[in-house]
């Protein structure tokens, strides 16, 4: 009873509360208003590396009892992934040679400073992208993708050979640096 007569109590509030939100005599108001915004078609980005790490390690690159440059050197491939690109797309890749840093002169008879190597970006374009860094002209560097899209792209590195020939012995040196550069832009 005490709470039937308290809810019959709160009715008049009520009731006062919605005609407070009624609107009494003219009114006036202004619309539709447009909006409006853009996505532009030429923006690309490359994403990040899975492992967060921008080095490969190819580790040691001779054979020990020879010398010589391993016939089966490779290094685990890195991953971009969060690629991103709202337009048909051309994806190019570069590559330095892997010469050796603290060894900065002329090389002994039979020895080489420098070990080249082939660079791969793939899982973009149907055709991969490859640098080879011994080579006179690289026309596989660059490849195009005919629509936009998202995904990954795999950057691998093989065909390790020394510089000069096989017959050549890379020079003792703690560090032999290379590069690679990968860069995707929108094309028209």
């Amino acid at each position: 009873m005490r709470r039937a007569l308290f809810l019959i109590a709160l009715a008049p509030l009520a009731l006062a509360g919605a005609a407070a939100a009624q609107t009494y005599g003219p009114s006036d108001s202004a619309g539709p208003i447009q909006i409006t915004a853009t996505v532009p078609d030429n923006v690309c980005t490359i994403g990040d590396l899975t492992d967060g790490d921008n080095l490969f390690d190819v580790g040691v690159m001779i054979d020990t009892a020879t010398g010589l440059l391993l016939p089966n050197l490779t290094a685990p491939p890195k991953v971009l992934t969060g690629t991103q690109c709202g337009a048909p797309s051309q994806l190019t890749i570069s590559a330095t040679q892997m010469t050796a840093q603290a060894f900065t002169t002329t090389p002994p008879d039979g020895f080489s400073r420098a070990v080249d190597y082939t660079a791969t970006a793939s899982g973009w374009t149907p055709t991969d992208a490859s640098f080879a860094t011994g080579a006179v002209a690289n026309a596989a560097a660059t490849q195009t993708r005919d629509s936009g899209g998202s995904g990954q792209i795999t950057i691998s590195l093989s065909s390790f050979a020394t510089a000069g020939g096989p017959s050549l012995r890379p020079v003792a040196d703690d560090a032999y640096r290379g590069a690679i550069v990968v860069t995707l832009a929108a094309v028209s």
